[in-house]
């Protein structure tokens, strides 16, 4: 293979539409644009605007806010992680933290920690190590036999607290 000689895949590329150049080609007259008007024109964006009324985005009032302090959890329910236990995927005898999930394919990425919540059984002793944990789900693992460690995840601050440590 030769420099001169690389080329895309066929039907990579595709040539543009050479609008405005006659009838005969589809795209001739109005060039696609319609029919007169200010829309028509080249350069103009005219999203909300309702002819100088007070548009609807500005008439409705603002609603709620977004918490910029939140914390994005996964939540992990106890009857996933005993699936996981049964097929082999989690090993029952190490702690179960947020990273020992992801390589058992229960949770895609880490995000800032994990919640652990009771739905389903739970039937092996397992000691977990999570950011939050629901009292259902506690109470669920220490029946089994297992235990449940909260503990912050880096970087993310429990409400009151200045650092992860602290």
């Amino acid at each position: 293979m030769k420099l001169n000689e690389i080329r895309d895949n066929e039907g990579a590329t595709k040539n543009r539409m050479r609008v405005g150049r006659g009838i005969g080609s589809g795209k001739g007259k109005t060039a696609g644009r319609g029919v007169k008007g200010q829309k028509a024109r080249t350069g103009v964006s005219i999203k909300g605007f309702e002819g100088g009324q007070m548009p609807l985005h500005r008439r409705l009032p603002k609603r709620g806010f977004t918490n910029i302090h939140a914390h994005d959890l996964n939540e992990v329910n106890l009857g996933r992680v005993q699936e996981a236990v049964d097929a082999g995927r989690l090993d029952a005898s190490a702690p179960v933290t947020v990273e020992a999930l992801v390589a058992a394919g229960i949770l895609s990425r880490p995000r800032d920690g994990v919640k652990l919540l009771g739905v389903g059984e739970l039937t092996t002793k397992l000691s977990f190590e999570v950011t939050r944990a629901s009292k259902s789900a506690i109470e669920a693992v220490e029946k089994a036999g297992g235990s449940v460690t909260v503990a912050y995840a880096a970087g993310v601050a429990h409400r009151g607290t200045a650092s992860a440590e602290a």
